[in-house]
């Protein structure tokens, strides 16, 4: 468990599953994208497995016991020895509070501290805020998106 400012970072529990699901849809139709559970969203709906067990993280950001935001991430067979951050999603209301670095760097040390070489992002163009942040902290625009609906990729060597 961590906090920043009067938020607690936590990891997600089974409880958690509508809330996430609920919050995430929100953000992507924020920008015109849509929420695909049998899709590029089937981690969040699937979160012990995509996550938890292939020992990656996925946490929930709370806020007076409301989830706000989310973040996590999974080993990934791309690259070397390399994860892949996933699901960084804030509600409008607590963005421009520094959270969505705080949450960045804290994923990064946790990385990091499990040894891994290598973190890799999918996002798309639309998300600006996001891509800012990722250039910012010193991602790479790389090449090979995966998923149908991101058309960026990033990549930091650690």
């Amino acid at each position: 468990m961590k906090s920043y400012r009067d938020f607690l970072i936590r990891d997600w529990q089974e409880r958690d599953r509508e809330e996430v699901i609920q919050l995430i849809a929100l953000v992507l139709d924020e920008y015109g994208l849509s929420f695909e559970p049998n899709g590029a969203d089937v981690d969040v709906v699937e979160v012990k497995q995509f996550y938890q067990k292939v020992g990656g993280q996925f946490w929930v950001v709370e806020l007076n016991h409301k989830i706000v935001g989310t973040a996590g991430y999974y080993p990934i067979s791309r690259g070397d020895r390399a994860v892949e951050i996933r699901k960084m999603y804030l509600l409008p209301s607590v963005r421009k509070k520094g959270l969505g670095t705080y949450l960045l760097q804290s994923l990064e040390l946790e990385i990091v501290t499990q040894g891994y070489q290598q973190i890799w992002i999918e996002t798309a163009s639309c998300l600006t805020e996001a891509i800012k942040l990722y250039e910012k902290s010193n991602y790479q625009r790389s090449s090979g998106v995966e998923t149908p609906r991101c058309d960026r990729v990033y990549l930091k060597v650690l």
